[in-house]
């Protein structure tokens, strides 16, 4: 298990780590999304004892850091500038954490698990090549494969899969997936995109200026986004915001007026509020509240069609199968439908914040 609490880091006048509170569970795979400068790597660098945090605990197995040394934490890490050794083979990197004191093991036993983990990876063809002759994918397949084979408490990963190609990536997030389910190992990864994070983590932390917002699960985290820049952070296209206000009824009506959506805000009448609509909660067909808008523009996506549509003066984007988009013209009239129990509202964004949830009768 790994246990962060009030972890506060500072680099001279910028704060890495603000007070971050973080626990990982024993066995668990979470994922820590955040953009770039949140803080995701510092995290990752102050388990591993590569930083020493200014203030705050950090302990693995409910022992704290504070005093033992990186080597002796029994983690293993892999760095998103790969960290390889340029002048040995592939399989001499993959090796080397096999052959220090702490965990050499016997070379037939070792060539068996090298094998094993470059197979998984894709790269067994690759093991006689030198590190400099491989491409900057495959020297992150290296990388990440020299965690892999080495026993240790808790992999940390630092955007592993960030250098690949859109199919290797996925193929290897589900490889990922199945090393963790198989092997149990607690597993912290870092990542900025959400969709890795939605398709990987037991568990998700949105991290944000050196802070965790918010922990829980795919469903929680989709459902149930603590403000609007949670909500931004997940699912492709975004989610739909649309400015408005409570209504006497506790309902939502948009700034302009021609949007009047079934909700029922515990906030007060005339309260300044976000909608949040999903893409994939809205269609061309179906049951639910409907909404009459003008196609503004359509973009295919594989099997599916991006549609954005006016509705008044807003846009909003929904995702509909091919055969129900694919005939749509711009400024063409389209009826919309919405289940309002996958709706969510927000307080309107402000300079210091962004808007938070609003609890909604159901």
């Amino acid at each position: 298990m790994i246990r962060l609490q009030g972890v506060r880091k500072t680099y001279g006048k910028v704060t890495a780590l603000d007070g971050l509170d973080l626990e990982v569970r024993e066995g668990e795979f979470f994922c820590l999304l955040g953009p770039s400068g949140a803080g995701k790597t510092t995290t990752l660098k102050t388990v591993a004892g590569l930083e020493r945090p200014d203030s705050g605990t950090v302990a693995l197995d409910g022992r704290d850091m504070a005093d033992v040394e990186p080597y002796d934490r029994g983690v293993a890490m892999c760095f998103e500038s790969y960290a390889l050794y340029p002048h040995r083979s592939a399989y001499d990197n993959l090796a080397s954490p096999l052959r220090s004191p702490r965990h050499r093991l016997p070379a037939d036993e070792a060539r068996q698990r090298i094998g094993a983990v470059a197979e998984l990876l894709g790269i067994s063809g690759l093991l006689d090549r030198p590190v400099g002759r491989l491409s900057n994918g495959q020297r992150q397949r290296v990388a990440l494969g020299r965690v892999l084979v080495r026993p240790a408490r808790a992999f940390l990963l630092d955007e592993p899969l960030s250098h690949l190609d859109a199919k290797l990536r996925q193929q290897m997030r589900a490889e990922l997936k199945a090393i963790g389910a198989m092997q149990r190992t607690t597993t912290l990864y870092v990542t900025h995109d959400s969709v890795e994070a939605l398709a990987l983590g037991d568990r998700i932390g949105v991290v944000r200026q050196g802070r965790i917002v918010q922990t829980g699960t795919r469903e929680e985290i989709w459902y149930e986004p603590r403000d609007t820049e949670v909500a931004r952070a997940f699912g492709r296209p975004r989610i739909n915001l649309l400015p408005g206000t409570v209504t006497d009824g506790g309902g939502f009506r948009s700034a302009d007026g021609r949007v009047e959506l079934p909700v029922r805000a515990q906030a007060s009448p005339g309260t300044d509020v976000l909608a949040g609509i999903r893409p994939r909660d809205l269609a061309l067909r179906g049951d639910g509240h409907e909404l009459t808008g003008t196609v503004y523009v359509t973009e295919v996506l594989g099997r599916s069609v991006e549609v954005t549509v006016r509705l008044g003066g807003q846009r909003v984007s929904l995702v509909a199968p091919r055969a129900d988009a694919a005939r749509l013209r711009p400024d063409e009239t389209v009826r919309l439908s919405l289940r309002p129990e996958n709706l969510l509202l927000f307080e309107a964004d402000r300079p210091e914040r962004p808007g938070r949830r609003i609890e909604t009768q159901r």
